[in-house]
């Protein structure tokens, strides 16, 4: 059915249903009962092999396709074994089957008990790229699944990259009226051109100019909220770092703003700035690197 032979890995095999539950989805072939039927028998299958444990335990024969626990019996290659010359013995153990279609191997030891057993539906798994402010003040966004259908997702304030947000019932159909799984998106948060982000706050290099880091005063600010006015004490230097509260993550704790001050000089030195400055230097001459040493 798959094409996977029974050393598959879980990965082919989480691979192999993604690919089949997508084909045979209800919501793809409205109306069409062999799809449908197809899907539970997937979905069904998926539940007990996608689980390592229950795959193995399957596999000696200790547990049905329900998962209940199986009596021990004796086969005839046990038999074989204790006589060589018997019809039946072979050295080859198992290798015989070592070809089938795995979930095939699954269906024919236990396929028919299916339509009795009310099984869960799978997870199903979304990458989701969001904006960086939709991670720092949330969001709602709606999201369009692979069969067309889409759902809404809260994002709340404050989640990380790599998080995974889980959306319960939104998953693969139950079988034979099982619960739905759940859709698990995983966030992707893209960059900003000038915040950055440290926990739950909010960092920013903010250009000042000459005048007003040495008159000091009142500019405005961007914060992720929106602008705000932020005085600018006098005399403040590259570097400085003033803290707007409140300003940074939303949502609870909320966050702070830090505004990391950085001089920026004209883009030309007009005659008359120059010229004051060499009377200042003459006048006020000082050396900031005074504390380095001669190193």
């Amino acid at each position: 059915m798959l094409g996977l032979s029974s050393d598959a890995t879980q990965d082919d095999i989480q691979k192999a249903y993604r690919r089949l539950a997508k084909k045979h989805h209800p919501d793809l072939n409205p109306g069409d009962r062999a799809a449908e039927e197809k899907f539970k028998q997937v979905s069904a299958a998926y539940d007990l092999l996608g689980d390592e444990e229950k795959r193995r335990r399957f596999d000696r024969g200790e547990i049905d396709a329900q998962g209940a626990e199986r009596p021990r019996h004796r086969y005839y290659r046990e038999y074989a074994d204790a006589a060589a010359d018997h019809p039946y013995a072979s050295r080859t153990g198992f290798q015989d089957f070592a070809d089938e279609d795995i979930f095939a191997q699954f269906f024919s030891r236990g396929g028919e008990r299916f339509r009795e057993v009310r099984m869960r539906g799978a997870d199903l798994r979304f990458h989701l790229r969001i904006d960086f402010l939709d991670a720092v003040r949330g969001a709602r966004r709606t999201l369009t699944l692979p069969d067309g259908a889409s759902m809404n997702l809260n994002i709340p304030a404050g989640v990380e990259d790599g998080q995974v947000l889980r959306l319960r019932g939104k998953g693969a159909a139950g079988v034979n009226g099982g619960e739905p799984g759940d859709a698990l998106i995983e966030l992707e948060i893209g960059t900003h051109p000038f915040f950055s982000r440290e926990g739950r706050d909010i960092h920013l290099d903010l250009p000042v100019t000459l005048d007003e880091a040495i008159l000091g005063g009142k500019i405005e600010v961007p914060t992720p909220t929106g602008r705000v006015t932020m005085t600018v004490p006098a005399g403040a230097n590259t570097g400085r770092t003033l803290r707007l509260r409140g300003k940074g993550v939303q949502g609870k704790p909320k966050g702070d703003e830090l505004v990391h001050l950085k001089i920026v000089l004209p883009e030309r030195i007009d005659p008359e700035l120059e010229a004051f400055m060499r009377r200042w230097r003459e006048q006020h001459r000082y050396d900031p690197r005074q504390a380095m040493g001669a190193a």
